[in-house]
């Protein structure tokens, strides 16, 4: 029984720090620090590439991985908006596109 019992606690030990990664993952992309990050629709990407007179593939990359971008459901050729405040610049956009790999 005693063995049994320190069991029990190793795997707990070993299960609670997962949980926590997994809550603090969702809660970093709320962080002040983690810029907006929106899925821009198609019609705002043709309006994009068109207004800078680029292809998509000349467009900065991002990994359909990124946390970041987890809860956008995006997929592989999306382009995301990303908007950062800056105290001395104001409000500064990126855009990335989204790969696999």
């Amino acid at each position: 029984m005693v063995a049994s019992s320190k069991g029990n606690y190793f795997l707990e030990s070993l299960v609670r720090p997962i949980q926590d990664l997994k809550m603090s993952a969702k809660a970093q992309i709320n962080h002040e620090l983690i810029p907006e990050h929106t899925k821009l629709s198609e019609n705002e990407v043709k309006a994009l590439l068109k207004k800078f007179n680029i292809t998509i593939r000349e467009i900065p990359k991002i990994l359909i991985n990124d946390p970041a971008i987890a809860n956008l459901n995006v997929k592989e050729g999306d382009i995301i908006k990303i908007s950062r405040k800056s105290r001395t610049a104001g409000e500064i956009v990126f855009y990335r596109g989204v790969i696999k790999e």
